[in-house]
């Protein structure tokens, strides 16, 4: 339940059409749902705008279908059901929910919905291996409303594929950079563009990358200002962040309305 279909139930109470026992049981799952094994957080998309994903490694493929059908009957969309593994997959499938499976990604989009696709974020990867990550961020950011583009196979190692495509990487809000191996991507485009570079460092490499270890010292040490970095292998975690800041230059409650506000309240603290 968002804060567009809270508002249509009280007005359906208001207005006599929805009567106060049905309205009780809609709102009885809130603010989450007890399933025994897992206790679903119906409220998140009220607090945070985005609804809960469901984090699949770890759990049953039961599981995670009991989850997902929940989810669905309580009306969430384009619920993410990450790292999932073929049977979950399947059994997804099979059990009747609604559902988009990105198999090379191992990731799943329960109850997909078309949304509106806001701004820009440019999603590059240094190879084709890091792939299967970047999917997982632009899959993210896509289905929470903002318009992606890819660039994939870009790395220092030949940085004149990265350069064809500076304008593209100019023109979006923020970009995510998603490197293994010593992870210098994110830094090079740091110093391209002037717009916030979320870095996802991945395990991709030799023995002395350390399953990404590497890659993440390198991003955290990164002599490009703007650049924030996530965790290893992370690319849910970047997509989101991604989503946010897009969304947060494209709405009307963005960054130049948070200055504005709080040179509002500065300027009535001094005259205080």
């Amino acid at each position: 339940m968002n804060a567009s279909d809270l508002r249509r139930l009280l007005e359906g109470v208001r207005t006599g059409v929805t009567g106060v026992d049905e309205a009780l049981t809609r709102l009885s799952a809130l603010p989450y749902e007890d399933l025994g094994f897992a206790n679903v957080d119906h409220h998140r998309v009220l607090r945070r705008g985005y609804g809960e994903a469901i984090f699949c490694a770890g759990k049953t493929a039961d599981q995670v279908v009991a989850i997902a059908r929940r989810m669905v009957a309580y009306g969430h969309e384009n619920v993410l059901a990450t790292r999932a593994e073929a049977a979950t997959l399947d059994a997804l499938v099979a059990g009747g929910v609604p559902v988009r499976v990105h198999r090379e990604v191992g990731l799943a989009v329960v109850n997909p919905t078309p949304t509106a696709s806001e701004g820009l974020v440019c999603v590059c990867t240094a190879g084709t291996s890091d792939i299967p990550v970047a999917e997982e961020a632009a899959l993210t950011a896509e289905c929470s409303g903002s318009r992606v583009e890819r660039v994939y196979d870009v790395g220092v190692a030949g940085i004149h594929r990265l350069l064809a495509h500076v304008d593209l990487l100019r023109e979006a809000r923020v970009v995510v950079a998603v490197a293994g191996m010593e992870g210098a991507l994110a830094s090079v485009v740091g110093g391209l563009v002037s717009s916030p570079v979320v870095a996802v460092p991945t395990s991709v490499g030799y023995g002395a990358g350390f399953g990404g270890v590497a890659a993440l010292l390198t991003m955290l040490n990164s002599c490009s200002p703007g650049v924030a970095v996530v965790n290893i292998d992370n690319g849910f975690g970047a997509g989101y962040l991604a989503n946010l800041i897009n969304r947060g230059v494209a709405t009307d409650d963005g960054p130049e309305q948070t200055r504005a506000a709080a040179e509002d309240r500065r300027g009535s603290e001094e005259q205080a």
